[in-house]
This record gives structure tokens, C-alpha cells and sequence, in this order.
């Protein structure tokens, strides 16, 4: 059976072209373009039918579908050849049963799902899988792009690096400079990347890099491509494959450039429209108060976009001002009854100590998420009963330094969960009487 997919105006235009074509806004009204599936031809294979097509290529060695991402292939992108994927078996993450820390806010049924336990060590890994093999095919089929371009605030650069080292293709990577970690510095660098440091912040960064993709020979790999949300919309299918195709009442995210959160509420509303699943989670998307322009949106209802020079915070992914996918996650608050909320530099650093004193280790966007869960569930917005799933958007080694600045001694700072080692001497009395003191 043939599968299809095309891209189309968000903004319902009408407008309608290839995922093959180098474009990124409608030409018609300006809107950002979609990836739209032929669902009629989808319906023709029943939700059972495909909830078994899915759990037979859960762990198999079969390319592609061993991928999280590709083991999804005709609701991502039917026509790829399976030779043009690139890939690395992203997706699967462990969704953890959070127990101790669930027990700490009365919240039994508490999971994170750990994007970050991916091979860059983040979530963008599932839209990077499948741009970069758009990308492929396109080159397989005649098509001259001499590199892919990105501006990113870390994670996004590192995927993207990876990716096209893997197809051989050239990375061209825009970083503002001073502003992403050293782990996710050396990345591109690693991979053979060329990487800009750019005197500005990430939206600065975005704007150079639009307006060097205006050379059809340098595609755009940032989100506005919507080519990267067909490969991240698959963690909410994946959320609820793992629970047995339950949903679970809450999922709640960090939000930044908002690409995240349209991409999960894409993939949940396709299961939905294909009938795997009968009702729709709530969707949380949590901000930092340093950089909290959706916020601040959706304070007035989502009346108008507000925009902002994003200031210094330690969740430096979504340190964000002017979030390029705002009317698709306005769409996507709006159909899931979402909720926006945000949390202080403060909150965001005491959660990820928290939530790392009961085995956890996550980045400073998943403590933004974190944080908010907290307030919500002090609040009792979020109920006791409920089933939540924070998504972990990348791995906390790769800001390391964020928790060794926290734990370090300070006069001057008091943090509620910091741990320091003690200094004492080799003496196995001394060392004792410590452990017995702490009992």
C-alpha cells in the first residue's frame, strides 16, 4: 500500500508542495508550512492493525525500522528509500518510573521520559533522523545542496552535526557565543562541523542563518523546517506504546523555540485522528522566567505574540525571545487544554538538585519542567492521581558545570540541596565518627 506526504500552509491557505522542495514559508500568505499525511490511505489499515505493525519492530535489527523514528516510517515519511535513511537507532528512551521523587510530592504515578538518553544525549535527535534524510534523497535524486545550516543554542547543533557526518554531508552550525556549554560546544566541533561563534544570542543567530538559507543551496535545518517535527512528534506515540496505548493525563515539557511542543501535539492528535487512542493528554509547557515570551502570551489569552530580548538563564536551550513555531503550539495549547507556566532561576536550580538526589542527573531545561511540576502539584492543579510524564529534553552530563556551580561552596549563596565533599583526613575514625554524625 502507497503511502504520501507533502507539505502544506499551516495557516490554511491551501498552498500545498513537496517535502522535496527547498522552502520553509508558504509563498502564498508568508505562514510556515506543515507536513500533511494522506490519512484517508492511513484508515485503510484499522488501529489494531497498526498498534501491531509498531510492537513488531519494537527492538529489531530490521533497517530502518529499529529506529524509534523510522520504526514509525509511514506516518514520518512514506516516500524515503530506506537506503537514503540516516539514522542511528535514535528514540526508545527509557520512560522512568520516578518513584522516590513521586512520593516526595505525593504524585504516585510519576514518569520521565529520558530524551536526553539518546546518542547526541537529546531529544533533537528524532527531527535531526529525518531531515537529514529528506536531505539524502534529495542529493540521491539529483538535487545540489552543498551543506545544512543551523543556528542553535547547543542541542540542535550536535544532532544536526552528527547526522550529516553520518551522510557525509557538510554542517554549517551558528552558536552564540559564550552561551551553550562546553560538552555541547565541542559536539560540532567533533563531527566535523563548521561552527560559527556569533556575538549575539540565539535569535540573533537565527536571523543570519534564514537569511544565508536563502541560497537554496544551504537548506535550513532549524525548526521551522517542519521536517523536524515528523521525527519528534513520535515521543508522544512512543509515550503511550509504553504505557500499553494508555494516555496519561498530564505531559508536561520545556518550552523554548516551541517546535517541541508542536511536534508532540502533532503526533498525539494523528493517533487520535487514526483512532489508537480515544482522548487527549493536557500539555504543560514550562518557561523560564529569564526567558518566558509564550508565557507572557498566553497571559493574554494568546491575544497577540509577545516577543522579548531573552535574558541570561541557566536553561540556555530555551533561552529564547522570539519562538519562530508560536502559531502552531498556540494551536496545540489550545487543543489540549494546555497550560503555560514558568519558574525562577532559583526553582529551576533547587528542582534539578531534588530530582538528582533521587538517582536522576537533568539538564537545566528538564529542572525548568521539573519546577513547574512542582508548583502545579502544590497548586493541586496537577491532582495526586493523576498519571504525568515530564519529557527530559537532554542529558545532564552535558551541563555538568551548571551542577558543579550549584553543589560548590558559597558564603554568599545558599542552595537548599547543595552536597559538598568534606575534606578531612585519612583517618578511619574521623571518617567514622563523620558517616555516624549524618545518621
Amino acid at each position: 500500500m502507497k503511502f504520501n506526504s507533502w507539505l502544506e500552509c499551516e495557516r490554511g491557505c491551501g498552498s500545498r508542495y513537496s517535502i522535496y522542495d527547498i522552502i520553509y514559508q508558504c509563498k502564498e500568505c508568508g505562514g510556515l508550512l506543515d507536513v500533511h499525511h494522506d490519512l484517508d490511505a492511513l484508515r485503510k489499515k484499522s488501529s489494531k492493525e497498526w498498534k501491531n505493525i509498531f510492537e513488531s519492530r519494537r527492538a529489531t535489527n530490521q533497517w530502518p525500522y529499529g529506529s524509534g523514528v523510522w520504526g514509525k516510517k509511514e506516518w514520518v515519511s512514506p516516500q524515503i528509500d530506506d537506503e537514503s535513511v540516516a539514522s542511528f537507532f535514535e528514540g526508545w528512551t527509557n520512560c522512568f518510573w520516578a518513584k522516590r521523587l513521586g512520593q516526595e510530592i505525593e504524585l504516585h504515578d510519576l514518569w520521565l521520559k529520558l530524551s536526553g538518553n539518546s546518542h547526541t544525549g537529546s531529544f533533537k535527535d528524532l527531527g535531526m533522523t529525518v531531515l537529514v534524510s529528506v536531505v539524502q534523497q534529495m542529493i540521491a535524486d539529483g538535487k545540489k545542496i552543498k551543506a545544512i545550516a543551523c543556528a542553535s543554542t547547543g542541542d540542535t547543533s550536535a544532532a544536526l552535526s552528527a547526522y550529516a557526518a553520518y551522510a557525509g554531508i557538510r554542517a554549517v552550525i551558528l552558536l552564540p557565543k559564550n552561551k551553550v556549554s562546553n560538552a555541547q560546544l565541542i559536539q560540532p566541533i567533533s563531527n566535523g562541523a563548521q561552527v560559527f561563534s556569533l556575538n549575539t544570542d540565539f535569535d540573533g543567530c537565527m536571523k543570519i542563518v534564514q537569511e544565508l538559507s536563502k541560497d537554496p543551496e544551504i537548506y535550513l535545518a532549524n525548526s521551522m523546517n517542519s521536517l523536524r517535527m515528523e521525527g519528534q512528534k513520535t515521543v508522544g506515540i512512543e509515550i503511550v506504546q509504553q504505557f500499553d496505548w494508555q494516555v496519561p493525563d498530564w505531559i508536561v515539557l520545556p518550552a523554548g523555540n516551541l517546535g517541541n511542543v508542536s511536534a508532540l501535539g502533532k503526533g498525539l492528535s494523528m493517533m487520535k485522528e487514526l483512532g489508537l487512542i480515544d482522548k487527549l493528554p493536557r500539555i504543560v509547557c514550562a518557561q523560564a522566567e529569564m526567558a518566558n515570551p509564550f508565557y507572557l502570551s498566553y497571559k493574554n489569552n494568546f491575544k497577540s505574540k509577545q516577543t522579548m530580548k531573552a535574558q541570561n538563564t541557566l536553561a540556555s536551550a530555551i533561552q529564547i525571545g522570539d519562538p519562530v513555531s508560536y502559531e502552531r503550539a498556540v494551536k496545540v495549547m489550545k487543543t489540549f487544554d494546555g497550560i503555560v507556566e514558568q519558574v525562577s532561576e532559583e526553582e529551576l536550580k533547587d528542582a534539578s538538585a531534588r530530582a538528582d538526589q533521587t538517582g536522576l542527573y537533568t539538564c537545566p531545561q528538564t529542572a525548568v519542567a521539573l519546577g513547574v511540576l512542582f508548583r502545579l502539584r502544590e497548586n493541586n492543579t496537577i491532582q495526586r492521581s493523576d498519571r504525568v510524564v515530564v519529557i527530559s529534553t537532554a542529558h545532564g552530563l552535558k551541563f555538568s558545570k551548571f551542577k558543579n556551580d550549584y553543589h560548590s561552596e558559597s558564603k554568599d549563596i545558599f542552595h537548599r540541596y547543595a552536597n559538598t565533599p568534606i575534606e578531612i583526613e585519612p583517618d578511619i575514625e574521623l571518617i567514622k565518627n563523620s558517616i555516624n554524625s549524618m545518621t
